[in-house]
């Protein structure tokens, strides 16, 4: 047993089975319509009146349309995949649902101050939160600095963003606070990392 987790544990299994949960929910809100978008969507009345709070959690795995869910999925699984190796299962799916969750307070927070009473679904703030991570990586993190080059991560992002400003229909506070909480969560997790490995192999010295 214990050879089999080691030969495994490398492989993706968080990123794998959010893209998996993600397109079967799709494929049944095809089916019964607007049925979990009204009750799962992030809009301002259903979670501050009625108190829906789960909401922020559900909208995270609904989505407008294919293409929506595609570029989501897309990213999600070779990106998570990526970081998933480096990170590991636990803090992978920690930071991403951290970010998403962020995402959608931030979404939620503007949505109350412009007094918009539109309804936000999708996986694009955690899926942002995942290149705050990677940023996070790159900069604190040497030896993945290494292998993946922070002004082509930068350039991502930033391409990202603006794309996102510059399409319509589109939750940008939910990507941007995704974003942040994605870098803040990863740069803890890194610094943490990068002094227990420094502490360990100063035990090691001794």
């Amino acid at each position: 047993m214990e050879w089999l987790l080691r030969r495994y544990r490398n492989w993706p299994f968080v990123s794998t089975a959010l893209v998996v949960v993600n397109v079967v929910v799709f494929c049944f809100c095809v089916f019964t319509g607007e049925l979990l978008y009204s009750r799962g969507g992030v809009e301002s009345f259903g979670i501050l009146e009625r108190h829906e709070y789960g909401r922020l959690l559900w909208a995270l795995f609904l989505h407008s349309d294919t293409a929506h869910l595609f570029n989501n999925m897309i990213i999600l699984f070779f990106l998570g995949a990526m970081l998933e190796k480096e990170t590991g299962h636990i803090w992978l799916a920690v930071i991403y649902f951290l970010s998403g969750l962020g995402g959608n307070i931030v979404s939620l927070i503007r949505k109350v101050m412009t007094a918009s009473p539109s309804l936000s679904v999708g996986a694009s703030g955690a899926v942002f939160g995942l290149d705050g991570l990677l940023l996070a990586l790159v900069i604190f993190s040497p030896d993945f600095r290494n292998a993946v080059s922070p002004g082509r991560v930068m350039l991502m992002i930033i391409l990202s963003v603006y794309d996102g400003f510059m399409g319509s229909n589109i939750d940008n506070a939910a990507h941007v606070g995704g974003l942040v909480i994605g870098f803040l969560t990863g740069s803890v997790f890194v610094i943490v990392r990068n002094l227990r490995n420094k502490k360990n192999r100063r035990e090691v010295q001794l």
